[in-house]
């Protein structure tokens, strides 16, 4: 079959679409052109605010470094500063642990002071003053090694909260933080100088109570056994004069046992006499009177003999009361001078 011929166009319609071609090609460069311009527009703005932006954040950035430099100086001066108080709080630590240590001992000496005098014996187991002031020192020793305790607690945990290893953010707070607890630890270390002065000055002065009063008491006890031996001197002199006076009276009895032997002899031989020989003569009278004498005599000699024995007998009981008594402060003053005041004397009360 043969293919069919395409239609053919008027010279007008050609004309026309000639021009349309034209006119769209018109149309397209200008709206391209339109493009271009606008496209260039863009780019010149966005190039312009990138720039700015750019600009901005470097702006922002340098201050952010500058700000992060100024924060990390300010904490690392913080922190050198945090270091430095906690060296010296370390330091009062040790203060407080050395003057705690030395507590110890002054409190042990205090209570065997106390034990060693419950000791004593008859009535020098006294409540006196000495015993007052080492219950009172054990009473500030006690007090001053428990606050000491407590302080040294607080102390810890003082230095834990100044610790700068888990500081590793470099912002206000951390700076603040380090100011906060240095403020905290610098109060502490007034807190614990004063604690320290205030409770070796309490110490000291106690201490110096205790021995004044074992002083003083030493003394009294010296001045009674003194008392007691001049006593003791004058009841064995006057012993020693009643044993005479005894012997004296003994030798005396003797004495007159031979003449009223000799006057009972004479009356009895006379007994015998013969008739009115035997009579109640001049010589009779006599010889029952010198009888009754002498017998009444050697009563009286009987009775001060006794009467000597028991104040013999009382100046021995006196002369043992009195040893009993001078063993008793013997005793004391070793309790008191030898063994308390010489192992008081080890005690030194130091200000750390």
């Amino acid at each position: 079959m043969a293919r069919q011929a395409p239609p053919k166009f008027h010279p007008s319609e050609w004309d026309i679409a000639a021009r349309m071609q034209c006119a769209s090609t018109e149309s397209l460069k200008s709206r391209s052109e339109r493009m271009i311009a606008e496209s260039q527009r863009l780019l010149d703005e966005i190039e312009k605010t990138t720039q700015k932006t750019r600009s901005d954040v470097n702006k922002k950035l340098e201050q952010r470094q500058e700000e992060i430099k100024f924060w990390k100086q300010e904490l690392s001066n913080k922190l050198e500063e945090v270091v430095h108080e906690t060296e010296l709080l370390l330091t009062f630590k040790t203060r407080l642990e050395k003057s705690l240590e030395s507590c110890k001992e002054p409190l042990v000496i205090a209570q065997k002071c106390l034990l060693n005098r419950q000791r004593r014996v008859g009535i020098d187991l006294v409540h006196d003053e000495v015993e007052e002031e080492l219950v009172k020192e054990v009473e500030i020793l006690q007090g001053v090694i428990a606050l000491l305790g407590r302080t040294l607690e607080q102390t810890d945990e003082q230095i834990s909260f100044v610790s700068p290893e888990d500081w590793i953010d470099f912002s206000n707070i951390n700076v603040e933080k380090a100011d906060k607890q240095r403020n905290n630890s610098l109060a502490l270390r007034v807190l614990i100088d004063g604690i320290l002065s205030q409770t070796a000055n309490d110490m000291h002065k106690q201490c110096e109570m205790v021995n004044a009063a074992f002083r003083n008491r030493v003394k009294e006890v010296k001045d009674a056994k003194h008392k007691l031996e001049t006593l003791l001197a004058m009841v064995m002199d006057e012993t020693a004069s009643q044993e005479k006076n005894i012997a004296a009276l003994k030798q005396a009895i003797a004495d007159k046992e031979g003449p009223v032997k000799v006057a009972q002899t004479r009356l009895e031989a006379r007994n015998h006499r013969p008739n009115v020989e035997f009579c109640y003569d001049t010589v009779q009278y006599r010889l029952i009177s010198e009888v009754e004498e002498v017998t009444r005599n050697i009563k009286r000699l009987q009775d001060a003999l006794a009467e000597a024995q028991s104040e013999l007998k009382a100046l021995s009981r006196q002369q043992l009361s009195l040893e009993e008594e001078i063993q008793v402060k013997e005793n004391t003053l070793y309790i008191d001078e030898v063994l308390c005041m010489q192992m008081r004397a080890s005690v030194n009360i130091n200000n750390f």
